[in-house]
């Protein structure tokens, strides 16, 4: 499972790749500190996942999530974001997120929401969006 991650802290770039490097078979293959990073490593590294954060420079998360999706229709996008709530979350569905983790459940919420991503499935709070 090749995740490539973006988020524009390298503090919580690298906490998240040591709390995934604990998922079986789950390897970092690029990280990127933009929306726009994000979208051309995509293309050169089609990895198996994709976690983005919300709020980013150049291109945030949504709008790099509609752009890969463009380009890469099947490939699974995880939102991540400090910022939850109903619209986040619909958003996030709009975009054409198949997910959306607050960084307040950064933990076991993030490393379950990988393991379902990576088996065809979707990963929305419930009663959000």
């Amino acid at each position: 499972m090749r995740i490539l991650l973006a988020d524009d802290y390298a503090s919580v770039r690298k906490g998240i790749a040591t709390l995934l490097g604990t998922l079986e078979g789950a390897e970092i293959c690029g990280e990127a500190c933009n929306g726009e990073e994000a979208v051309d490593l995509a293309i050169k590294l089609n990895p198996d996942l994709i976690i983005l954060d919300v709020t980013m420079p150049v291109l945030d998360g949504f709008g790099a999530t509609k752009k890969i999706r463009n380009v890469m229709p099947a490939l699974p996008i995880l939102i991540l974001s400090m910022h939850d709530g109903r619209e986040m979350v619909r958003a996030a569905r709009e975009a054409g997120a198949h997910g959306f983790v607050s960084k307040s459940d950064v933990g076991e919420g993030l490393r379950r929401a990988v393991v379902a991503l990576c088996r065809g499935g979707t990963v929305f709070p419930d009663g959000a969006g």
